[in-house]
């Protein structure tokens, strides 16, 4: 029997001026149906953001990658997206914005462990 799911995932990059155009990766999102997992691991790398802009709000962009890791958590950190399934979240989440923290495309894959597989994806994309 193949214990391996589809999994999605997403990375998340902190775009400090839009108008340049430059980024850094943040975390990652990872979302498994058939586990109704939808995780996001972070880190930011504050000396590479702050090369791109000396005047990024580094407080403003680590309040809002804790808060998409509160909104995959659910429960009361995930505030209005508390009672939605993971999937939903995730799609909230992967939705196109204009915010200095965005979605990159999504990914697939297969996994046995969607947890595993964000922290190794976040080792290998963004740390």
């Amino acid at each position: 029997m193949n214990d391996r799911h589809v999994f999605e995932y997403a990375l998340l990059r902190v775009v400090p001026r839009i108008e340049r155009g430059e980024c850094v990766n943040a975390g990652v999102l990872v979302y498994c149906r058939a586990k109704a997992y939808v995780g996001a691991r972070t880190h930011l790398d504050e000396a590479r953001l702050l090369a791109l802009d000396p005047v990024v709000d580094l407080a403003g962009v680590r309040a809002a990658l804790g808060a998409v890791e509160g909104v995959c958590a659910g429960g009361p950190a995930a505030g209005q997206a508390a009672p939605d399934d993971a999937g939903r979240r995730f799609r909230w989440l992967i939705a196109p914005r204009s915010t200095i923290v965005q979605p990159g495309p999504v990914h697939t894959g297969l996994t046995a462990d969607p947890a595993a597989e964000a922290e190794r994806l976040l080792h290998l994309l963004v740390r």
